[in-house]
């Protein structure tokens, strides 16, 4: 294990994270322990690409003084999670997030299975990591400024970052941790990384020896999660996807399982759009858009298998199931309509996962569509409220269908203000009153 000196470097730190990353490490001095910022975050800092979130290793603290250390560092608001059987913690701030860990090392009783964690050196916990750009740590010290920077590198991180390697630490890498793989595929992609002739070698050893059997599903899904939340901070899931097929690793979690072409400029186009929104986004799961979009290529059979493999159950699972089909009736209906108001009538059904999945399939007069009614129709109020209505002498079925025809019309522009609007309304009532009393009995005219 090295210490090198590196050059000055500008690193993009969030605004609400700087200051408690600041405050975090004057307080470890203040306290006696020794903090590094370690794995990702150091290799992004070297690229220089913007920090997201922050990993830190605690070296030599106390339960107690640990807890002070975060209480001092993040104030007594700060949301704070501890996973005791790993010896982490988690705090949220805003959109981000750190991840405390005390020096561990790993064991793994079986292949695919959750390693056994027990205290351990800084070596041993930097050598547990997938490859060998996350096992760089940057000791956080209090005060600087006149000491050049030192990353502390096991042997060949710093190298390998900069041929823009993924490298693993031993033969059995993928057999300890088969899900490396599919982390190696989100950061081959976000970062234009390669695996090494030794990585590549150990893959192909944990496919032939059926490792990736033994892993859950509930471990994958979390991992997939991960590749499509990714293009918030520039991942490309087409890409990684591709590579995961490449490699062979989606055949091993369930045969048949690919990344057909067709799929791959509508992922694209998602990644572009989680990007940079082209309309303001409400909650939303990017992972079953893209679920949606990856799996609605394949057969029916193959996506169910795929789901179960990977956990996805319930509604979630119906809808990624539906999309294909429900996907081609949207876009015909998208098609035929005449106006803003038959647009909405359209994707007033849609939650935001299949919004945002239906305009990464759609042509690009569609896609324009889909964007002005999210960006602009979605939110609009009409001039009539279901109380007025109701005043208006409107009940039962007929107050829902003046609603839907007053919204369509408000948003063709042909119902300008609330009296416009009321008097759609009474033509609606006066309308269907006549319907009613133009029904003749079924025994009418009988004898």
């Amino acid at each position: 294990m090295t210490e090198f000196a590196t050059p000055e470097l500008d690193v993009v730190i969030p605004d609400d994270l700087a200051k408690p990353l600041d405050r975090l490490r004057d307080a470890a001095s203040e306290l006696g322990i020794s903090l590094y910022l370690v794995g990702g975050p150091v290799r992004d800092w070297l690229l220089q690409r913007p920090l997201v979130d922050i990993d830190l290793l605690i070296a030599n603290g106390n339960p107690k003084s640990i807890a002070t250390l975060v209480r001092k560092g993040f104030g007594k608001d700060a949301k704070v999670r501890e996973h005791p059987q790993f010896g982490t913690m988690s705090v949220e701030i805003g959109e981000h997030r750190v991840d405390l860990a005390t020096l561990r090392k790993e064991k793994y009783p079986r292949p695919g299975a959750l390693p056994v964690v027990s205290p351990g050196t800084l070596e041993d916990d930097l050598s547990r990591r997938d490859f060998s750009v996350n096992a760089l740590a940057l000791p956080l010290r209090k005060g600087g400024g006149e000491e050049p920077i030192s990353v502390i590198d096991l042997g060949s991180g710093l190298v390998d970052l900069g041929e823009s390697t993924l490298r693993v630490f031993h033969p059995r890498s993928f057999h300890d941790d088969p899900t490396r793989a599919l982390r190696a595929a989100r950061l081959a992609a976000r970062l234009g990384f390669g695996l090494s002739r030794g990585a590549r070698s150990a893959l192909r050893d944990a496919l032939r020896d059926g490792a990736f059997g033994g892993v859950s599903g509930d471990r994958l899904r979390r991992e997939f999660i991960k590749l499509f939340t990714d293009c918030a901070v520039g991942g490309h899931p087409s890409i990684a996807l591709v590579h995961l097929d490449k490699w062979h690793v989606l055949a091993a979690l369930e045969p048949g399982l690919c990344t057909h072409a067709s799929s791959r400029a509508p992922l694209r186009r998602l990644e572009k759009v989680l990007a940079t929104p082209q309309w303001r986004v409400r909650e939303h799961r990017p992972w079953v858009a893209g679920l949606c979009l990856w799996l609605s290529p394949l057969s029916a059979p193959l996506r169910r298998r795929t789901l179960a493999r990977l956990g996805v159950r319930g509604d979630t699972s119906v809808r990624v199931l539906d999309f294909a089909k429900s996907c081609q009736r949207w876009i015909k209906e998208l098609k035929g309509t005449r106006g803003r108001g038959a647009v909405d009538l359209v994707l007033a059904e849609l939650d935001e996962d299949q919004l945002l999945a239906l305009y990464a399939t759609c042509e690009p007069l569609l896609r324009r569509r889909v964007v002005r009614w999210a960006a602009e129709d979605r939110d609009t109020r009409i001039p009539v409220s279901p109380r007025d209505l109701l005043n208006a002498n409107l009940s039962g079925p007929v107050v829902g269908v003046a609603l839907a025809r007053i919204r369509a019309a408000y948003l063709n522009g042909e119902v300008a203000n609330r009296e416009e609007g009321l008097a759609l309304a009474r033509e609606i009532l006066r309308r269907s009153e006549a319907g009613k009393r133009g029904r003749r009995p079924k025994d009418a005219g009988r004898n």
